[in-house]
């Protein structure tokens, strides 16, 4: 990855323009021009800014300085600092003024919530699927090759895990489960180590390195893939103490002023990855982490969605954020903006996704309403299962994997099962000591067979 271009020191600049003599109109423009922090809506890193259109009679780096010293007098420091003692900042553009006010209108609120995931007989279902799905597409965007598919039907159906790959997915679920149970709880580093551990365990090249944090003789830095350094962590010796920081910072107890809980949710974030305090499952842990504090803060939404997914297809911005941040005066605005904006287009991306699926079951309930055979006879479960069972022919299905899919009980799930195999909606097969249930490929023919 190409390392960007730091900006010119902001106080040599100022010095600069000071003895120089500058047209009227020109200092004009840079000192009392009004210029925002985000030129045309963007929050530029210089590594960019230098390439955009000026205005007249200024100098890139004298727009530079201009937009510099607005974005200034927002920053608000807090309690992270790097490795030589200098804190970290952020800003609250009107841009990201406007991701709060959205991620606050859709993820923390009942009202106009979708209805698949506030209604109680639907719920356990979609929240086993979105916790499966971050867990598959975090540990991805940490090397596991495992595919979705694969993985997914690991996780339905319980199997146990065969590779470290899905050692790592498997892991990664039982932490998302483990953060939903402590989300009431304040945060301690002795949590924390229990994540990583979960996070880790029986994947790690350094067996002993599960639950405890990184020694001095361990040199861990972060490397791109041709082996450039990209990061290098605080010292080990600072760890436990800037663990405890973490902490008082999460829960809130370390200012008097308010931060909105999503960015504190976000530098929370930035925070763990930047300390990179442990061996490995940095990475990992810290978007637990982010987990832990938004449904800490009430965001419930936030159990639903996948933010992995969305930062696996654009690896490359999610490790710049955090580059422009260490370039510019641990400005950690630009980490800020683009998680915004990744957890903005996951609420969007759920609610589409939920939208497609009532669409699909819509249909489904068309076709199945029709048969005075199957009339008041299926319940959400089965519906559920038949809609996946028409996009997904010789799909098999597990009293087990149904099971767990929708959180009830076995005896409920095996009825679910053996009422669909009766009907001729399912085929079901022996595996072994267990029966197997697999979706035919002319289930919509059937379908319209028994509506007919």
């Amino acid at each position: 990855m190409k390392i960007p271009v730091r900006p010119p020191p902001i106080d040599e600049l100022i010095n600069v323009v000071v003895r120089t003599d500058l047209e009227p109109n020109a200092f004009q423009l840079v000192f009392q021009g009004g210029h925002g922090p985000a030129p045309h809506g963007k929050y530029y890193h210089w590594d960019r800014f230098r390439h955009i259109e000026t205005p007249a009679g200024l100098t890139p780096e004298q727009y530079w300085l201009a937009v510099k010293l607005a974005r200034r007098q927002l920053y608000r420091p807090f309690s992270l600092r790097d490795g030589e003692g200098d804190p970290f900042q952020f800003a609250l553009p009107p841009l990201a003024l406007e991701m709060l006010h959205y991620v606050d209108r859709h993820a923390s609120g009942i009202i106009g919530a979708p209805a698949q995931v506030t209604n109680p007989a639907t719920q356990a279902t979609y929240l086993l699927k979105s916790i499966a799905e971050e867990s598959i597409r975090s540990s991805q965007l940490e090397g596991a090759s495992t595919t979705r598919r694969v993985a997914k039907d690991m996780i339905l159906e319980g199997r146990t895990p065969r590779t470290r790959s899905e050692r790592m997915i498997m892991n990664n679920f039982a932490a998302m489960q483990r953060v939903r149970q402590i989300r009431n709880e304040p945060l301690t580093p002795d949590l924390v180590l229990a994540i990583q551990a979960t996070l880790t365990n029986g994947t790690l090249d350094v067996p002993d390195g599960a639950g405890r944090l990184r020694r001095a003789d361990e040199d861990i830095h972060v490397e791109d893939e041709t082996g450039t350094t990209l990061h290098i962590p605080p010292r080990a010796e600072e760890l436990p103490a800037r663990m405890k920081a973490l902490c008082r910072f999460a829960n809130g107890e370390d200012t008097q002023e308010f931060i909105h809980p999503v960015v504190r949710a976000i530098l929370v974030h930035f925070w763990l990855a930047y300390d990179h305090p442990f061996v490995d499952g940095n990475g990992r842990t810290a978007r637990a982490l982010f987990y832990w504090s938004m449904a800490h803060e009430g965001y419930w939404l936030a159990e639903y969605v996948s933010i992995s997914r969305i930062l696996k297809r654009a690896r490359a911005q999610y490790a710049r954020s955090f580059l422009h941040t260490e370039t510019d005066e641990n400005d950690a605005t630009y980490f800020l903006l683009y998680q915004l904006q990744v957890l903005k287009r996951a609420i969007r991306d759920l609610h589409a996704y939920l939208d497609r699926k009532a669409s699909e079951i819509h249909d489904a309930e068309l076709l199945m309403r029709r048969s005075s055979t199957l009339r008041g006879m299926l319940n959400h479960r089965q519906l559920d299962l038949l809609t996946h069972a028409l996009k997904n022919p010789y799909t098999t299905y597990t009293i087990e994997s149904h099971r767990r899919a929708h959180q009830v009980a076995y005896g409920t799930a095996r009825k679910d099962l053996l009422d669909l195999a009766r009907h001729r909606l399912l085929r079901k097969a022996k595996r072994g000591r267990a029966f197997a249930f697999v979706a035919p490929d002319d289930l919509r023919v059937r379908l319209s067979g028994a509506a007919r």
